[in-house]
């Protein structure tokens, strides 16, 4: 699709990537599947990275053929027509009113561990944060992935700088023999540890915005996805090492306290910081997304809207205005009904799952060669994790189901890669 700037590199993608998976789960994902798996969890997460690659590959190849800041939905009107291309655009939106308040809820969450703040001071925070993602919205997509390596990077120093201070060595790993790890405790972790890899479909709306997709697009995902399993699993060594996990101890309070434990109590805010900007990072990168969706659907069907004009450096600021508007509404409609923060996130990532799901169908469609293997393979381990979910899927499903009777039906169309 023509207008946006196509100036996001390997490095930047790679960085795009990383830390929208690892978001707000680098703190807390590690220390629950310890706390499930126990030692366990350090071959887990080596057999998560196994079962998500063939998703990974799928939305690769989709993004390598056929780029488009539609994203998810350009890929599902391609496979299965435009009412399910709508109907799939709507279903992603549908995350903004509780997926959205989650996330502003957790990142605020760490300036209030590392300065105390307020309920006020909260709420202005979370409006600090959709701000600056506002002003990074002014510039092209490469601006918003400098900052997101450097995050990245950050991150990374944390963990490394844990393992350094803490004596962890590649030998000083207790791995467990494989005999003695338990199924059940095994699968129990693995599906929490899966919505450490849900921000895939989020990336593929930035394919488009690649200086060349083609060859760059799925290797940033590939290595992408790599970096951050590599991060969780090094966050998991010393959640194990330091037994920071289980008991009176919050999942996302065990890496700050293992920064406690190892440079004293002032490091904490540097933490904290970390933590925030990784929530960050996650935000910025779902924000985006769902701008660039709303500006290619009013681009397609109304090119003179006024949600489909660009900024001067050809971002569409004025999508993410409404979205970061209607982000804003729906963080203080949370608040206010005092929304638990726990039901706002299973009700997020069955949406995730289910449009994972289409996307998966589409690639089985539009795909051919090994590209299509993983398209099938990837879509029978959606539906077992939508059966995983179990009734919590029901507001996806509902919302997939309002939406298919309530928007207007249009003409169907079907490519094939070539």
């Amino acid at each position: 699709m023509s207008g946006l700037k196509q100036d996001i590199g390997l490095v930047q993608g790679i960085g795009l990537l990383s830390t929208s998976l690892l978001g707000t789960g680098v703190f807390a994902v590690p220390a629950l599947a310890a706390q499930i798996a126990d030692s366990g969890s350090l071959w887990a997460w080596p057999l998560l990275i196994l079962l998500v690659f063939p998703i990974a590959i799928a939305f690769a190849a989709l993004g390598r053929h056929f780029p488009n800041a539609g994203g998810a939905a350009h890929f599902v009107s391609l496979a299965f027509g435009p009412h399910m291309a709508k109907v799939t655009g709507w279903l992603f939106l549908s995350v903004i009113p509780v997926g959205l308040p989650a996330a502003l809820q957790i990142a605020s969450g760490f300036w209030q561990a590392a300065f105390g703040l307020d309920q006020l001071g909260l709420q202005l925070v979370q409006l600090a944060t959709l701000l600056t993602i506002w002003f990074l919205g002014m510039r092209s997509a490469g601006s918003s992935a400098n900052i997101q390596v450097l995050i990245a990077i950050l991150i990374v120093a944390m963990v490394v700088a844990i393992w350094w201070k803490g004596g962890i060595t590649p030998a000083t790993i207790d791995w467990p023999a494989v005999q003695t790890l338990s199924a059940n405790s095994m699968f129990n972790a693995l599906a929490v540890m899966f919505w450490c890899f849900v921000g895939l479909e989020a990336f593929a709306h930035l394919a488009a915005e690649f200086r060349n997709p083609e060859r760059d697009f799925p290797r940033a995902l590939l290595i992408g996805m790599l970096v951050a399993g590599g991060v969780y699993w090094g966050c998991t060594v010393a959640v194990l090492a330091f037994h920071a996990y289980g008991g009176d101890m919050s999942a996302a309070a065990s890496l700050p306290s293992i920064v406690v434990q190892l440079f004293g109590s002032h490091a904490l805010w540097i933490a904290c910081i970390i933590g925030y900007l990784a929530c960050f990072a996650s935000l910025n990168i779902y924000t985006q997304s769902f701008a660039r969706l709303v500006w290619s659907q009013n681009y397609e069907h109304r090119p003179k809207a006024w949600l489909a004009q660009l900024s001067r450096s050809r971002s569409p600021l004025n999508a993410l205005t409404l979205v970061l508007l209607c982000s804003l509404i729906a963080s203080l409609a949370a608040y206010y009904l005092t929304l638990p923060l726990d039901a706002l996130i299973v009700y997020a990532n069955g949406i995730f799952v289910f449009i994972y799901l289409l996307c998966m169908l589409s690639g089985c469609r539009l795909l051919k060669g090994r590209s299509k293997v993983m398209a099938f393979i990837g879509s029978g381990l959606c539906i077992l994790l939508l059966i995983m979910i179990g009734w919590k899927t029901l507001y996806a499903i509902g919302m997939f189901m309002v939406l298919w009777l309530i928007l207007p039906k249009g003409r169907e169309q079907s490519v094939k890669a070539e």
